[in-house]
């Protein structure tokens, strides 16, 4: 559309080249056919190395359905997947869609309190996890929620603080209510394939097919729903997006419960029959060893991991020559056995748009390019929601066919405007050739290492510490992460308080990315104010950033 508003569309879905099959089921099936003895992913345990092909990622994914029909699932039943990298993690999730259910994958960084809030908020009825990742024991921790699970029989469970919640089976240890893997997966053995393949075939592409969380910015993460459609759009679009070949062999070590991981580095990976190569949890040194071994083309990590593996103790020794797609601006292309010429292109998106939206292949200077085929985007301002004229700066709002369906407990008529747009949060604007120029969040959502944060969520759990009177958080910008959050404390009168009592406190509460990494004390008289008592963060951000300097140069 040639006009002097800043509204944009791009083509017709139709008209995307390389699109499959619109349903999460139709997805793995159509790659699982295509290659089928291809190898689909690759994970160290301590014993060895476990590999799947495509064809054992399917029968693996057909299994978990089978199990999880015979538990009752059905068409909408929310299952949720609390797993690290591993191979099972993509089984559940294939496995769950294949059975007709809501995949909801929850965060594995999630203390007591937030995986609470997750089982909560997402009613699940099936609850797939491992019942230990890094240092947390799922298990005890699920056990200490709800006492229940101690005593209940597997499949009896009643309890009135997750009144959903019916059946759990663990990886690993297991006791009460809670079945082996082993036990779970027997239970799918008088299920008939025929009966996977119905409920499949059954599922249409704008049925509800996952469930995320995200921060935003509310206090508490937001549970996102996403269609099948979405979901497979953007898996069947990544690699062309991204300019990957046949010979993709992805790491990574973050996990796939991120919206992001979920669908960039799947579908990037799995469209072109590429191979996952898994790291559960990130360790610089082991990772640079299986890049190394499993001839890794395409690595995919965070700012602040890029770092870690540089300074890695092996990051000499190791030969990364097998590494194609790297960005020369990354810190790892400065290895001396890459010589990777590719360029990552600019894209723009969230997590409710289940990652890009729009995306510059051709890289015009700093423009995050065109909208995506279906997508539409506008930029209004963010006082009034009119629409600006090109090339003026306002608030980024999208619709398409991978935008959410909407948010868990939330009315669409306050999630989209009249005109189905949703509000990102996002500042920019569209030149006069419609390309979009992302300028960073008008709202005050923390970007640290590649998570969302949301300040206000810090700020309750601070603010329950004794001697704190005002507490508010703010990101600061870092070398590596992007931001850092910074919490800044006004304590009560004759308080006295200390920074790292103040970050165990929030370390018990909170996931570890969550967790200040500097908290900073002022005075009640130094933090500006609107005229309606607001705290003004912009102002408050710029004194962190004055003091955290003032501190280091001192």
């Amino acid at each position: 559309m040639v006009s002097g508003d800043s509204i944009v569309y791009g083509i017709p879905l139709s008209e995307e080249p390389g699109l499959g099959t619109l349903t999460i089921p139709g997805y793995a099936r159509e790659v699982t056919t295509r290659h089928a003895e291809r190898e689909a992913l690759v994970w160290r345990t301590p014993s060895g190395v476990e590999r799947w092909s495509y064809a054992e990622l399917w029968e693996r994914s057909v299994e978990v359905a089978k199990a999880l029909i015979a538990s009752g699932v059905g068409r909408g039943t929310r299952v949720g997947v609390l797993m690290s990298n591993r191979p099972e993690c993509l089984a559940a999730a294939f496995g769950t869609a294949l059975a007709g259910g809501v995949i909801v994958m929850l965060n594995t960084f999630s203390t007591p309190p937030e995986l609470e809030h997750l089982l909560s908020a997402s009613s699940v009825s099936v609850l797939l996890f491992e019942s230990s990742v890094a240092k947390k024991d799922f298990g005890a921790m699920l056990c200490d929620l709800e006492p229940a699970l101690r005593t209940a029989e597997p499949g009896r469970l009643l309890s009135t603080r997750f009144p959903f919640l019916r059946r759990l089976a663990a990886i690993g240890a297991a006791e009460g209510a809670i079945e082996s893997w082993p036990d779970f997966l027997q239970r799918g053995g008088a299920t008939p394939a025929a009966l996977v393949d119905a409920a499949a075939a059954a599922t249409r592409p704008a049925d509800v097919g996952a469930l995320f969380f995200s921060s935003g910015t509310t206090s508490r993460p937001k549970g996102i729903f996403h269609s099948h459609r979405g979901v497979a759009i953007q898996w069947w679009r990544w690699p062309r997006i991204m300019g990957l070949g046949a010979d993709v062999r992805s790491w990574t070590a973050n996990g796939l419960f991120w919206s992001g991981n979920f669908s960039m580095v799947l579908g990037c990976t799995l469209t072109r029959g590429g191979a996952l190569v898994l790291q559960a949890t990130f360790e610089p040194e082991p990772a640079l060893d299986w890049i190394q071994a499993e001839r890794v083309t395409w690595p995919h990590a965070w700012p602040h991991q890029w770092k870690k593996l540089t300074e890695a103790s092996n990051w000499s020794a190791v030969d990364l020559g097998s590494v194609r797609y790297v960005d020369p601006g990354n810190p790892l292309a400065r290895h001396p056995s890459i010589r990777a010429a590719w360029h990552e292109p600019l894209a723009f998106g969230t997590t409710e748009t289940l990652t890009i939206v729009t995306a510059s292949p051709d890289a015009t200077p700093g423009s995050y390019g065109d909208p995506l085929p279906g997508n539409a985007l506008e930029i209004v301002d963010p006082l009034t929601g009119a629409v600006v004229p090109r090339g003026v700066r306002g608030e980024i709002a999208v619709k398409g066919p991978t935008l959410m369906l909407g948010y868990a407990g939330i009315p669409a008529d306050e999630t989209f405007d009249a005109q189905g747009f949703f509000h990102t949060g996002d500042g920019g604007f569209v030149d006069e050739a419609g390309r979009l120029f992302w300028e960073g969040r008008l709202s005050d959502v923390i970007k640290t290492g590649g998570a969302n944060v949301s300040p206000r969520e810090i700020d309750e759990v601070l603010a329950g510490y004794p001697g704190v009177k005002i507490c508010q958080t703010v990101g600061v910008p870092h070398e590596t992460l992007g931001e850092m959050v910074v919490s800044c404390i006004v304590a009560q009168e004759g308080a006295a308080l200390d920074e790292t009592a103040l970050r165990d406190f929030a370390r018990q509460r909170l996931a570890a990315y969550k967790v200040p990494r500097r908290v900073l004390f002022l005075r009640d008289d130094e933090i500006e104010r609107t005229g309606t008592d607001k705290v003004k963060a912009s102002a408050l951000r710029q004194l962190a950033v004055e003091r955290l300097g003032a501190i280091r140069t001192g």
